[in-house]
C-alpha cells in the first residue's frame, strides 16, 4: 500500500466487514477520527440503507435494510496511516480492491449508488457567466458561490434593475 493517489485527494473506498459489524465499524471509526484528529483525512462514512415497505395482513410495515450487508463506504484520503487505522478496527476484513491496494470507487459506481462524485467546472467564484436555460436564458451573471457537493452555483443576476441571486445547477451556466 505504498502508492498514494494524491496527497489531498478525497475519494470513496469500500470497506469489507464481517457480517453484522457495519454499525460497529462505523461508530469505532468515527471515534478514532475524533480522538486522532483525522477530520482532514476521513470526511464521511456511509452504510448504504434503503426503506422497505412490507404489507402483511393488511398492515403496512416500514423497515430500514442495508443495501450491501457487510460493506461500509468511506470518503477519505488514502495514506498508509488511514489504511492502517481502518484495517486495525475489529470487524474489518479488508478494503475492496486488488490485493493489498484498495481501489477507489469510479464516478459511474458513485452515481449508481446515488453518491455524487467530484465535478470539476471551468469557472470559479467571481467569474462572469451566461445562464443557458429557461427561465433566465441569456441572462449574464456573476458567480458568488460554488457548491461542488450539490453541484450547484449561486449566481448574481440583474433583473429589472435589481440584483438578485439565483441558485442553478452546474449545467445551467456557461463561462463567458
Amino acid at each position: 500500500m505504498s502508492e498514494e493517489k494524491s496527497e489531498n485527494s478525497m475519494e470513496w473506498y469500500v470497506i469489507y466487514t464481517y457480517s453484522g459489524y457495519e454499525n460497529k465499524v462505523k461508530s469505532t471509526l468515527e471515534k478514532l477520527i475524533e480522538n486522532r484528529g483525522l477530520e482532514d483525512k476521513i470526511e464521511e462514512i456511509i452504510i448504504p440503507m434503503e426503506e422497505e415497505i412490507e404489507i402483511k395482513d393488511g398492515k403496512q410495515k416500514t423497515s430500514i435494510k442495508k443495501v450491501f450487508p457487510g460493506y461500509v463506504l468511506v470518503k477519505m484520503i488514502m495514506t498508509d496511516e488511514t489504511w492502517y487505522i481502518i484495517k486495525g478496527i475489529k470487524g474489518v476484513f479488508n478494503f475492496v480492491g486488488m490485493g493489498e491496494k484498495p481501489l477507489p470507487l469510479t464516478d459511474d459506481e458513485l452515481k449508481s449508488l446515488g453518491i455524487a462524485g467530484v465535478v470539476n467546472v471551468d469557472y470559479e467564484e467571481g467569474d462572469s457567466i451566461t445562464i443557458i436555460t429557461e427561465p433566465f436564458y441569456n441572462y449574464p451573471g456573476i458567480i458568488e458561490k460554488i457548491d461542488k457537493e450539490k453541484q450547484r452555483v449561486t449566481v448574481r443576476v440583474n433583473m429589472f434593475g435589481r440584483e438578485t441571486t439565483v441558485e442553478l445547477d452546474f449545467a445551467q451556466v456557461q463561462k463567458i
